[in-house]
């Protein structure tokens, strides 16, 4: 007698075990299929091709009528099962029930809806069937969709609308895409490429609410206040497995239904595949485990001897006619190494992480031909010490060659551009070279390249090791890190004349031998580009030191130390009682007055730090940045308000600009003084930019130091009125912020680029003075502002101790 079989689901696991069971024994079972949806088995992972156009739903029927009929399997599609009685070994349909002896449980798992207001529109879909798709096709151009997820099938939905002309924005919570799948710099390529097809991708985007009118989707709201207007969202944000049935039934689970290595629930006659399951912990996605459990699951049913084992996965996809591979363990870690090639002009990156002389996990962008081997030898654990070498360059690769590093250089035509300070280009330089400038002191003599700025001085060497070749001696530039061979001076003429606007960017454009950099690398590379692109770049607090993470100076007993801001070290009898206040609450131990007349609250603990700023915020007290590479201070004496020698009123200029200034970043920490006379009270001479107010006007000069080297500022110029002043103190603070090495104080930029280069940008040519002062502006309408009451609003609980190892175990 045949046994009772019913499999409840008509996926593409359940498919799998019904073709092994049929093929083997097609008379053993009567077998009875539900599925909730009104059809039979089809690829799902075809319908991004459906979507785009590429094929049709027909084409991708995995198993038709006919197929089940010949099988003799009996369809209930479009029937939902209600329940499961176990103990009458029965399945409860909406249409009737069936008894079963052996049952396959193949429910697939359901797509996770963000439970934002307003997700219950109309217009608001998941993409998982073929409902979804179809909904998804009816959008044309003159459509805006929204898809929220940056996962595989939210690109695969944004790229088949694209397809046919639709307006559609990705928005992604992370900071890169398919961040499961790829590392930071292929995630960078890949949102290269798609931006390339005209889809929108919003990166580390938080949504907040779903905007509807008369009962549609109208827009998405970002947590930024930014608006997205669609007349479709699609939520492809992943799966969880469906488990309602057998919990209702009382089987085990946890995230998925529980199983054994014969893919056996906690009830000997009840099964269960597919991404419902959870084996070991683990749940799947991918369809390779879900076909290899099928396969169990069919020779466990004809009591055949099988057993499910997890495997390392490897998975080499195509986005949207992007290649990609992935396979193993690419997360950072310790004892681990990274191979790293990148081939800019391509659009390839490979990435190789050893560890212990094996190979532990791969990433490739753009040219994937070798993944299979790369595979090979992750799964094998083979040893790699003998091809450490060569490995990157995968099977084939044979002989030692490297590449040429000069090649780019060597590449660029006689009108590249080299020295945009003087308009030199690279065959005006290659002229000098050959009437016998053979050092870079006599390119600069006869050319001006690199003579002022100084940035291209890195690419002006170079261009003479190409014309010279063994009879040019490079002078040992030191790169700004092991990462790379490029100074500080070629990466901020490169992230500027290559428009390279995130990290991602900077590490594959620049073929940074790193995946994401080092410690030693990111800061600066965080500064450079929030310095050139202020709007389009945003800060990395993970790239910054301690003190400026946490905004607050660390102190050696672990403690930190709290200066509000004063306005020109101007302040009042409420902001000092709020002062006092928080240094009772809180238990300061030292209040200090500083040198740049604030005062120091000294050993406020970590936690605490939230609670104090927000006291001191409602007094009206904002940081004071002493933490920070910005602005610090703007020290002035008391001027004209009091001083019977004050010439101008210095109080009131050195408070307009600490406003102006507060809140900018630059290379390196930057303290301005304002004197109301040449008496010089606030020490304006020893300062980065200092102000010595005189009878006819104002006097400024800049380059000064007090610290460990001591510098005398030098006079940059004399202009009539408190206008005149602000403006040339912005100009040369951008020029500065735009020009510095990271870590250099003004006085060391001043040094490099020379006082007659400051002058003509910043006095002689009022045009460009403008220009660095509208920049100046444009950045600060992102960075003027205060952390203090940012972080006392959205990120408090970061403050909060993790545990506190004081306490008894009972407590």
């Amino acid at each position: 007698m045949k046994q009772r079989l019913v499999f409840i689901g008509a996926g593409m696991a359940s498919g799998r075990v019904l073709e092994h069971l049929t093929d083997a024994a097609l008379d053993a079972f009567d077998i009875t299929l539900f599925n909730a949806e009104p059809r039979g088995n089809y690829n799902r992972i075809m319908l991004s091709p459906v979507l785009s156009g590429e094929k049709t739903y027909d084409e991708i029927v995995t198993h038709d009528d006919a197929w089940y009929a010949e099988r003799g399997i009996a369809c209930r599609f479009g029937e939902k099962v209600e329940k499961i009685d176990r103990e009458m070994k029965v399945v409860e349909g909406a249409n009737g029930h069936v008894p079963y002896d052996k049952l396959v449980i193949a429910t697939g798992s359901n797509p996770f809806m963000i439970p934002l207001p307003g997700h219950d529109l109309e217009g608001v879909i998941a993409y998982r069937d073929l409902e979804d798709t179809q909904q998804m096709m009816g959008m044309g151009s003159g459509n805006r969709v929204v898809v929220i997820g940056g996962g595989l099938l939210g690109l695969e939905a944004a790229a088949g609308m694209a397809a046919h002309g639709v307006d559609v924005t990705v928005v992604h919570i992370m900071g890169h895409l398919m961040e499961r799948q790829l590392d930071e710099a292929a995630g960078y390529l890949l949102k290269k490429s798609l931006e390339d097809k005209g889809i929108k991708i919003c990166l580390q985007a938080n949504s907040k609410e779903v905007l509807g009118q008369d009962g549609k989707v109208r827009a998405l709201l970002l947590d930024d206040g930014t608006e997205l207007p669609c007349d479709l969202l699609v939520m492809a944000v992943g799966i969880r497995p469906n488990t309602a049935l057998a919990q209702e039934a009382g089987l085990a689970t946890g995230r998925g239904i529980h199983v054994d290595d014969q893919m056996l629930t906690s009830d000997p006659d009840v099964y269960a595949v597919g991404e419902c399951v959870e084996h070991g912990g683990e749940i799947f996605g991918l369809v390779a485990p879900l076909y290899d459990q099928a396969k169990v699951a069919a020779r466990a049913l004809l009591e055949e001897d099988a057993a499910f084992a997890q495997k390392t996965l490897s998975t080499k996809l195509k986005v949207t006619g992007c290649d990609l591979f992935s396979a193993g363990d690419f997360a950072d870690g310790p004892g681990r190494e990274d191979i790293v090639f990148r081939d800019p002009s391509r659009g390839v990156y490979k990435r190789l992480v050893i560890e212990e002389d094996r190979l532990v996990g791969a990433v490739m962008y753009g040219d994937t031909a070798d993944g299979s081997w790369f595979f090979g030898l992750i799964k094998d654990g083979t040893s790699i010490d003998e091809m450490r070498e060569t490995l990157i360059f995968g099977p084939a690769y044979q002989g030692d060659d490297t590449a040429d590093p000069l090649s780019a250089v060597a590449a660029l035509p006689p009108k590249a551009e080299i020295c945009g300070c003087n308009g030199v280009c690279k065959g005006d330089i290659i002229e000098a070279i050959n009437a016998g400038a053979n050092d870079l002191g006599a390119v600069r003599v006869s050319t001006k390249a690199s003579a002022s700025c100084g940035t291209c001085t890195g690419l002006v060497e170079q261009v003479l090791q190409v014309t010279l070749g063994d009879d040019f001696q490079m002078p040992a530039a030191q790169p700004i890190c092991g990462c790379t061979d490029l100074t500080h001076e070629d990466v901020r003429r490169l992230i500027k004349g290559q428009e390279l606007k995130s990290q991602a960017a900077v590490w594959q454009e620049l073929s940074w031998t790193t995946p994401n950099g080092c410690h030693v690398c990111r800061p600066p590379i965080n500064y450079y580009l929030l310095a050139d692109w202020p709007l389009e770049y945003q800060d990395d607090p993970q790239s910054r030191f301690v003190n400026e993470r946490k905004h607050a100076n660390i102190q050696k007993d672990g403690t930190f130390s709290v200066v509000p801001r004063m306005w020109g070290g101007i302040t009042t009898p409420e902001e000092l009682r709020a002062i006092a206040n928080a240094a009772d609450k809180y238990d300061v131990p030292t209040v200090k007055v500083t040198g740049g007349q604030r005062i120091d609250l000294l050993g406020v603990k970590g936690e605490d730090l939230p609670a104090i700023w927000s006291d001191l915020n409602k007094a009206g007290l904002v940081s004071g940045h002493a933490y920070s590479k910005g602005l610090r201070t703007v020290k002035t004496c008391v001027g004209t308000d009091h001083c019977r020698f004050g010439t101008q009123d210095s109080t009131g200029l050195g408070i307009k600009l600490e406003k102006i200034l507060w809140g900018s970043w630059t290379p390196h920490k930057l303290k301005l003084a304002v004197s109301g006379c040449p008496r010089n009270c606030a020490e304006a001479t020893c300062k980065d930019i200092g102000v010595v107010c005189v009878d006819s006007g104002f006097q400024i000069s800049i380059g000064g130091a007090a610290g460990m080297d001591v510098k005398e500022t030098q006079l940059l110029c004399q202009v009539p009125t408190e206008g005149d002043a602000i403006e040339v103190v912005m100009a040369v603070t951008q020029a500065y912020r735009e020009g510095g090495k990271y870590l250099d104080r003004l006085y060391k930029w001043l040094g490099k680029v020379g006082m007659d280069w400051v002058k003509a940008q910043v006095v002689d040519d009022l045009e460009n003075r403008a220009a660095l002062v509208a920049r100046f502006e444009l950045s600060q309408s992102i960075y003027r502002k205060d952390p203090w009451a940012e972080h006392v609003k959205e990120k408090a609980q970061t403050y909060a101790p993790i545990a506190d190892f004081t306490l008894e175990a009972a407590e």
